[in-house]
């Protein structure tokens, strides 16, 4: 673990306070989560990193793990209104944005009202995002950039705070559109769900086969959280920091100067300056979430794998190899002089 200097004096007592809050409630939203999440601790503060960087997350992993309960269970805590929507192949773009009606007023007339479809919620679960067309995907993909819809000429705002997290199963990829580089790029995290071990296969076995049903506190309202999101971009980060974060990500590149030699081989593009903001929300969040007043190089070190393992793209020899992404993300921060 490195030792960063001393947090420079740039927070407010009030910010201070603030931060205090919000590890507090990061601790109560954990203990809250593990009343009906058996394990997925990483997944549960990726999660959180996400919402409070007020960014979106890609979830990797096979079917059974629990996506969509922890992902339900998350807007439960916070108060906030959920949606799942189901991708397919024959899903429309308006199927996700809504459309306008032709309806019945009250004055006896017939008029187009524009009904809202299920983007207008606080926290979306895109369920096997890879199975939609392509423009279905970009409808979504649009609502998370611009945090807005447009219908037939006329937008609509979506209510904050707005979080998307979208689903992909590693397993099954036929009849899929998997996402372009481009596209992945939108996604704060790429958040991999394993299958849990021995222990919590069986606790999770218990919990789930009676008729007990566990009701969560709510521990935060939406415009606290909004609060919170304004919190984290006001944590300090020292310079050294950004240089380490622009430095690992330039290392990814492999004809970039500084890309070690081993990598050259085995990655075929890296990760741009999206990736490098990235790496900077994300430890900010991360630090806020665990009470530090500024960002350290185990707060990057933290969230680099999340959040650059998506953005390279490894070459038909890595693959070979069987070498991952997040194989070669992991080797890189291990390779890394601590700041």
């Amino acid at each position: 673990m490195s030792t960063d200097a001393a947090a420079p004096q740039q927070l407010s007592g009030d910010d201070v306070e603030a931060i205090d809050r919000l590890r507090d409630a990061y601790e109560r939203l954990r203990g809250e989560l593990g009343r009906v999440i058996v394990g997925q601790h990483s997944t549960i503060e990726q999660l959180a990193i996400c919402l409070f960087a007020r960014k979106h997350a890609l979830l990797m992993g096979v079917p059974g793990l629990a996506k969509t309960l922890l992902v339900s269970k998350l807007a439960e805590t916070m108060s906030l209104d959920f949606n799942r929507i189901q991708f397919t192949p024959d899903l429309m773009p308006m199927d996700i944005t809504g459309t306008d009606i032709l309806q019945d007023t009250d004055g006896g007339r017939r008029e187009f009202q524009f009904v809202k479809g299920p983007i207008f919620a606080n926290i979306i679960l895109a369920d096997e995002i890879n199975r939609a067309p392509p423009k279905t995907q970009a409808a979504l993909l649009e609502a998370m950039q611009e945090q807005r819809v447009t219908v037939l000429g006329k937008t609509f705002e979506l209510p904050p705070p707005f979080m998307v997290l979208a689903t992909q199963n590693p397993v099954e990829q036929e009849g899929t559109y998997p996402l372009p580089e481009a596209q992945l790029d939108r996604f704060m995290s790429l958040i991999e769900l394993d299958y849990p071990n021995e222990e919590e296969e069986i606790e999770i076995a218990k919990s789930t086969t009676g008729d007990s049903v566990v009701d969560l506190a709510h521990l935060m309202t939406a415009e606290e959280i909004i609060q919170h999101q304004s919190l984290v971009r006001r944590v300090p980060v020292p310079e050294h920091i950004y240089t380490y974060c622009a430095r690992l990500v330039r290392k990814t590149r492999p004809a970039g100067e500084t890309s070690p030699d081993w990598l050259k081989p085995l990655v075929s593009w890296g990760g741009g300056p999206r990736a490098v903001q990235n790496l900077i929300l994300g430890a900010k969040a991360r630090a806020a979430l665990y009470g530090s007043y500024m960002v350290r190089t185990e707060d990057v070190q933290a969230v680099a794998p999340a959040v650059l393992t998506h953005r390279i793209i490894t070459t038909f020899a890595a693959q070979a190899e069987r070498i991952s992404a997040g194989a070669i993300i992991t080797r890189l921060v291990d390779e890394m002089p601590a700041s």
